[in-house]
């Protein structure tokens, strides 16, 4: 076991090196998480509002109002929504909501139990083992659920 996971952190170290590209860093993954990465991945693509882009920034794949869109952050970075990632042992789903992130968490678990999965989650990030482990139907809803406009009203609220 400590080999594959070290043969996986070798591999993510350089998928962060090498590539630049979602595709690339995509491609880059093992065939295990490939197998997980891909369909959220689709999923998000499919339902993403209009005015928000995928990037890869900071070792995740990141769906964000780009900073030439919006440069009024207060950090001088895009906004971000959602984020997809993988650390050692799971692949991760990042929520960067900044108007009610309560809210969120809660569609997500009524999603989670309509489906009847079982939700790993912490405060803004829920975490898969397994493709079997997603509501892809809720990930999608809650994907669709803000608007950019709404997203940046929202945002500039929770920053007074």
């Amino acid at each position: 076991m400590l080999i594959t996971a070290n043969r996986f952190l070798h591999r993510f170290v350089m998928a962060e090196t090498l590539t630049s590209s979602v595709d690339d860093y995509i491609a880059y993954l093992p065939p295990e998480r490939k197998e997980i990465d891909s369909p959220i991945r689709d999923v998000i693509v499919d339902n993403l509002p209009e005015g928000y882009s995928e990037t890869m920034s900071m070792r995740v794949i990141n769906y964000e109002i780009p900073f030439e869109e919006y440069p009024h952050s207060y950090n001088g970075s895009a906004l971000s929504y959602f984020a997809l990632g993988n650390g050692k042992s799971y692949v991760s789903l990042h929520i960067s909501c900044y108007y009610d992130p309560q809210k969120m968490r809660k569609r997500i678990r009524t999603g989670f139990e309509r489906a009847g999965k079982k939700l790993d989650m912490g405060k803004s990030c829920i975490r898969f083992r397994r493709l079997e482990d997603v509501a892809l139907d809720t990930i999608a809803e809650a994907v669709a659920s803000t608007p950019r406009d709404v997203m940046i009203a929202e945002y500039e609220e929770s920053r007074k």
